[in-house]
């Protein structure tokens, strides 16, 4: 998935709305996510630091534990000088009363009985009188190990030597013990000294400590190095010298236990408190589901069905007194009330729908009366075309027979005329008076349609809307006594309407435009009428050149009881045009550049299926 589809999808993701549930499953697993990092961080705040105690003091007790198994070891070397040192024998040697064939203690048997590997003695002078290592046959080192015990013994202070102290014995390191010699009662002192030693190897070392270890002829640094990986501590404890300074280092490996120990008891913990919290939050999705959500949802399904079916029936109670009771019987009587005021409205729509429909119904029939009032007027006001006594006397004088022949003839062509005249006047009367039956027999069909469907949304069939524009045309040229030219398509175009309502809309939209004419102080105008059919949609524009309107009073034309006329009442045309149009699934618009420039009234209409047009052909 690429980025900028990821991106779409985390967009669409915050824009579609999230549930109740959603959101406090959202909410209860943050809760959980933030309460399990702290009871982490607590934990570890906790138990990282006391197990690290724990770990420390076991280290330290590993350092005191190795000093006190080297003293211990040095200690049985300076024992076991000081048993050679307090001896008659070693007393004798020394100053001379006895031979060294016959000194004891110094073969090979008596210095393994005392643990020890070499022993050397030293007069007063410092002079190395007796060095002895054993095991001579066994070991090749026993020349290079009695050579160092002598190199050492001579270079040694007797005096500042501590004692039990380690020295360095070529590659080995040796426990030392020095003691002075005397004869057992504790006299005879200062003839010389006795020194022992004894080899510390890692063997030993391993066997004193319990574990394995090792003595590196490296000394430490410090009093007890400990280096530290993730599953080890690496100690090393400092082999003291002769000057207090190491000589070598006893090192040995332990493992973390307690280390272990504490990460093993954090995860323990973090995982049970996990465990828990994910509980704690199971039983409150639970609890949540059962005691917020489903109410709601219940609530909601209930809504669903009143908006589905229109049936304001009350909501099931539960007979629960918490907050969710007191929502289900504030509903209830909220549902009551609406259904009150329902009832209500009805009953003023039907009266209010019932004055409506008889004042537009009026509104409409005075439109369509208008032109056959016109015509009577203008039939009563029209005099005689021809003088009856002048007729009369022509008449006369054609009877009599002393008339001459050219009198007789101006007699004879004045009659004619007059006959004549009253023949073409009394054709144009038959015309208006058969526009004025259409007109009559229009605000019949107005009148019929309205009783007969009064209750009914209007039936749409095919209908030619140029053959309604034609026949509202020729009975609005007798509108207002103004001579208006129309233009409007010849040929037919077929729209789904009612035929009878789209007439009287056609005609308030007509009369209209002429009023807008004469508003404009002139006695003659045009309208044009044009017509486009396109994706099933047929639209029909009225352009007048009248008055035209203020756009801003646009917005407020097709409200009920405006007129842009102030000396007009009721405002029931366009309210009642639209509305009309509406009802056959159609729409009206109004458009003017301003005041001065005329007006467009727009008509929009469903087209005709092909079929319909050719029945209609």
């Amino acid at each position: 998935m690429t980025w900028s589809a990821l991106a779409g999808r985390l967009t669409r993701l915050r824009l579609e709305p999230i549930s109740l549930g959603s959101k406090l499953v959202l909410i209860l697993t943050v809760v959980g996510v933030v309460g399990a990092i702290g009871i982490t961080i607590l934990l570890a705040a906790v138990i990282t630091p006391s197990f690290s105690k724990l770990e420390s003091r076991a280290v330290a007790g590993h350092v005191a534990r190795t000093r006190a198994a080297l003293v211990d070891y040095a200690a049985k070397a300076d024992g076991a000088a000081r048993d050679y040192g307090d001896s008659n024998a070693s007393h004798g040697y020394m100053t001379g009363a006895v031979s060294a064939t016959n000194l004891d203690g110094i073969s090979a048997r008596a210095l393994r009985n005392v643990g020890m590997q070499g022993v050397a003695y030293v007069d007063a002078g410092g002079r190395v009188v007796l060095s002895r290592w054993r095991d001579a046959a066994a070991s090749g080192d026993d020349a290079r190990h009695r050579a160092a015990l002598a190199t050492m013994a001579g270079a040694m202070d007797w005096r500042t030597t501590r004692r039990g102290f380690y020295a360095r014995l070529g590659a080995d390191i040796a426990a030392i013990g020095i003691a002075p010699i005397r004869r057992s009662d504790g006299s005879g002192g200062g003839v010389g000294h006795v020194l022992m030693a004894r080899l510390l190897t890692s063997a030993q070392l391993s066997a004193l400590l319990q574990l394995r270890a090792v003595v590196d002829p490296v000394p430490v640094a410090t009093a007890g190095a400990v280096t530290t990986t993730r599953g080890a501590i690496g100690i090393g404890v400092p082999i003291v010298g002769a000057d207090g300074r190491a000589v070598a280092s006893a090192r040995f490996t332990v493992g973390r236990d307690v280390s272990v120990l504490g990460r093993r008891m954090l995860m323990l913990a973090v995982a049970g408190s996990t465990v828990l919290l994910l509980l704690v939050l199971v039983v409150l999705r639970r609890v949540i589901d059962v005691l917020v959500l489903a109410p709601l949802h219940r609530v909601e399904h209930h809504m669903q069905r009143v908006r589905a079916s229109g049936s304001l029936s009350a909501l099931e109670e539960e007979g629960r007194r918490d907050e969710f009771g007191s929502l289900g019987r504030s509903f209830n009587a909220m549902l009551q009330q609406l259904k009150d005021l329902r009832e209500q409205i009805e009953a003023q729509s039907f009266a209010l729908g019932r004055t409506e429909s008889a004042v537009a119904v009026m509104h409409n029939v005075r439109n369509a009366l208008a032109p056959v009032s016109t015509i009577l007027s203008q039939g009563v006001a029209q005099g005689a075309a021809i003088d009856r006594a002048m007729l009369d006397r022509a008449l006369g004088e054609l009877t009599r027979e002393d008339v001459d022949g050219a009198r007789r003839q101006k007699l004879t062509a004045f009659v004619g005329a007059a006959i004549e005249t009253e023949t073409t006047n009394r054709i144009a009367q038959q015309r208006e008076l058969q526009i004025g039956r259409e007109a009559m027999a229009h605000v019949l069909e107005i009148i019929g349609t309205q009783q007969a469907r009064a209750h009914e949304r209007p039936l749409l069939d095919p209908c030619d809307v140029s053959e309604v524009i034609a026949r509202n045309a020729s009975i609005a040229r007798y509108t207002l006594g103004l001579s208006i030219g129309f233009r409007f398509p010849a040929e037919p175009h077929m729209v789904l309407c009612n035929r009878v309502i789209l007439s009287q809309v056609i005609g308030n939209l007509i009369g209209n435009a002429a009023e807008a004419i004469a508003a404009t102080g002139r006695q003659s105008g045009t309208i044009t009428v044009t017509i486009e059919d396109h994706d099933g949609t047929t639209r029909i524009r009225f352009r007048d050149d009248g008055e035209g309107f203020d756009k801003a009073s646009a917005a407020v034309l097709f409200q009920r009881g405006f007129s842009t006329r102030p000396q007009k009442s009721g405002g029931l045309g366009l309210h009642w045009c639209a509305n009309s149009m509406t009802a056959m699934d159609g729409a009206l618009t109004l458009d003017s550049d301003g005041v001065g420039q005329g007006a467009t009234a727009t008509l929009t209409l469903k087209s005709a299926p092909v079929q319909a047009m050719g029945r209609a052909a």
